[in-house]
């Protein structure tokens, strides 16, 4: 029996209509719908979402996430959390971005009940679990925890702040030990070298980007079609 690939994927972290048509133009598989992207992304408005959703033909995973710190405390911003996980379910959008932590100890751990709690809300979506995965001790262990929750079929991750070439062994870890469930999302600084690494040494197939489609590889620079379509075109060289 034959096994089909998975299929490589370019996700562009957008947060206007602009960007998200500049995405769509460039030849990106999905985008990432963000606010503050100065803070590593927050929810963005409900309206945003709704009008991008209604502009361009790709799926969408919306940012899930009200304030900075991972740790969710109060109880009305877990409110505000369930409630914007309705609305954007509401949009038919195909999944919710997030990631939350409490406080264990001296370490951190993933706030199951709250993901639970929020996910509920939403129970058709897909879910990534962003790069709050990075402040776990236990990566293998996390993932493992991940899949309790059928929902998350993506981890996004840098890898850790060392070169790419460094992270391979990292991520093909990662990637058998995530497989069927989830699909391991490199993202975090990703560019052309991030690409061809991965894709080629660590069986890496989905790459999350942002700056480096950006003028100026900058955060406030706008999405630009012309770099979308250099890193997608990584995807298909011979």
């Amino acid at each position: 029996m034959e096994i089909t690939a998975r299929p490589y994927l370019l996700e562009v972290i957008v947060c206007s209509v602009d960007d998200a048509l500049a995405a769509e133009s460039g030849g990106a598989d999905r985008l990432e719908i963000i606010s503050r992207y100065d803070v590593g992304g927050l929810t963005p408005p409900v309206e945003l979402v709704r009008e991008i959703a209604a502009t361009v033909n790709l799926p969408l995973r919306v940012m899930l996430r009200e304030t900075e710190p991972f740790e969710v405390r109060d109880n009305s911003e877990k409110q505000r959390l369930c409630k914007s996980a309705r609305a954007f379910a509401e949009i038919g959008i195909d999944g919710l971005v997030l990631g939350f932590l409490k406080e264990d100890g001296p370490k951190k751990s993933i706030d199951h009940e709250l993901v639970d709690r929020v996910l509920a809300c939403a129970p058709k979506l897909g879910v990534t679990f962003h790069r709050a995965f990075e402040d776990l001790d236990d990566p293998l262990q996390a993932i493992a925890e991940l899949k309790r929750h059928p929902q998350i079929d993506r981890i996004l991750t840098s890898g850790g702040g060392n070169a790419w070439q460094n992270k391979i062994e990292r991520f093909a870890a990662w990637q058998q030990a995530a497989q069927p469930e989830i699909e391991m999302l490199a993202g975090g600084g990703t560019d052309a070298v991030a690409i061809e690494v991965l894709k080629t040494a660590a069986g890496v197939r989905e790459f999350h980007v942002g700056r480096a489609v950006r003028a100026g590889e900058s955060i406030t620079g706008k999405v630009l079609a012309e770099r979308v379509r250099e890193l997608s075109g990584l995807f298909h060289k011979v």
